[in-house]
């Protein structure tokens, strides 16, 4: 079955997937039955300890890695059926990624870094309106050295809105930063998916930013351990941690 109904509910579903590494004659389970839907324009944050399968799921929902068995539902299709071609085409115009570490060119400035990734979408926003929406209008013409680590994530996050994505994932995306940088970037991160209608996951190992999320996921030992909808969740700025 290539398409289901009521895709904005179950914008995006995960069942029973599993990631199996083999190393030798052993058998390592990354992530190991994980079940869960998360519906269109929530703000996720997906919590748990290192080597809890987090990182794993992420790729696999992004496309950049397959699960050995399961169902991953994104918009009605099942990406875990899709061919390696079929998903060089999902990552490119379907998600937007963000990382721990900018991965921005250094001889490229903020604009031409964001202007390059958008060669290759089919359907890109401008890259000066975007890259002026999170905060950058006056550190265009900038190259990444120029620019604080605060500022070149956001020229990532930038980059990544401009495609225009389905979905945007997010891997400890203030990872590298100081508390008032990373606060910062999660509030811009928290404010595009209230504006945006975006479908926004967080990964972290920080579950003090729960209460920011509409839904929190909590993965251990490659499954979910609980899932929970916050009914009021609560700005960033508010959050101590």
């Amino acid at each position: 079955m290539g398409s289901r109904e009521n895709t904005t509910e179950d914008f995006v579903k995960l069942e029973q997937v599993t990631k199996v590494y083999k190393m030798g004659e052993v058998q390592i389970r990354a992530v190991d039955g994980i079940d869960f839907t998360i519906s269109k324009g929530e703000f996720v944050v997906i919590v748990g300890p290192s080597g809890a399968g987090k990182t794993t799921v992420l790729n696999i929902l992004g496309g950049m890695d397959t699960a050995t068995s399961g169902s991953v539902w994104v918009d009605g299709n099942d990406v875990a059926k899709y061919s390696p071609k079929k998903l060089i085409g999902y990552r490119r115009d379907d998600i937007g990624f963000v990382f721990q570490f900018y991965n921005l060119i250094p001889n490229l400035t903020a604009l031409e870094n964001v202007e390059l990734a958008l060669q290759i979408c089919k359907d890109p926003l401008d890259a000066r309106t975007v890259l002026e929406e999170v905060g950058l209008g006056e550190r265009l013409n900038n190259f990444p050295a120029q620019l604080s680590g605060g500022e070149q994530q956001r020229v990532s996050i930038a980059r990544a809105l401009a495609k225009n994505p389905k979905l945007l994932l997010c891997d400890e995306p203030t990872g590298a930063l100081d508390y008032n940088t990373g606060k910062a970037i999660l509030k811009l991160l928290q404010d595009t998916c209230r504006e945006k209608g975006m479908t926004v996951i967080v990964i972290t190992h920080n579950s003090a930013i729960a209460p920011m999320a509409d839904r929190v996921i909590h993965i251990k030992n490659g499954r979910v351990s609980k899932m929970g909808l916050n009914e009021h969740p609560v700005p960033v700025e508010t959050i101590e941690w």
